[in-house]
C-alpha cells in the first residue's frame, strides 16, 4: 500500500497512454505469440507447397515439415492460452485454428485432403494477426 496525502491506495502498475489519451494494457506477450504462431504456420504452408509442387525433394528431410508442424501447433496453443487468460480478442480469433491443427495428423498424406484441412486454419491466423496488431 502506498500513502499519498493521507490516503492509502493500492499500488497499480502504470499503464501506457495511446495517442487518444485512453489507457490500455500492453499486449506484447499475446502479440508476440500470435505473430510467432502465424509465422510458423506460414513457413509450414510454404514448405508444404514447395514439396507438393516439386520444388523441394523432402525424402531425406521429411522431419522438417513435421518439426514445423509441432512448432506451429505448440505456439498456437500457447498463444490461445496466454491470450485467453489476458482476455485478448486475438486469442479468441485464433481458437478456431485448433480444430484443423488437431485433425491434420489424422487426415493422411492425400494432397487434396491435407491441403483442405490445413488451409481451413488460414482465416483464423489472418484474423488473429489483424486483431493482435490493431491499434485502438
Amino acid at each position: 500500500m502506498r500513502r499519498r496525502a493521507g490516503v492509502t491506495t493500492q499500488w497499480r502498475p502504470r499503464r501506457r497512454r495511446t495517442s487518444l489519451g485512453r489507457n490500455r494494457r500492453p499486449r506484447s506477450l499475446t502479440r508476440a505469440l500470435v505473430t510467432a504462431a502465424s509465422v510458423g504456420y506460414a513457413a509450414n504452408v510454404a514448405f508444404g507447397t514447395a514439396v507438393a509442387s516439386g520444388a523441394i525433394d523432402n525424402r531425406r528431410i521429411r522431419w522438417v515439415h513435421h518439426a514445423l508442424f509441432v512448432a506451429t501447433a505448440t505456439l498456437t496453443a500457447l498463444a490461445i492460452t496466454a491470450g485467453a487468460i489476458a482476455r485478448r480478442p486475438a486469442a479468441f480469433a485464433l481458437a478456431p485454428s485448433a480444430a484443423p491443427l488437431a485433425a491434420l495428423p489424422f487426415v493422411g498424406g492425400s494432397l487434396r485432403r491435407h491441403a483442405l484441412v490445413g488451409g481451413a486454419a488460414a482465416p483464423a491466423f489472418a484474423a488473429a494477426l489483424v486483431l493482435a496488431w490493431r491499434r485502438y
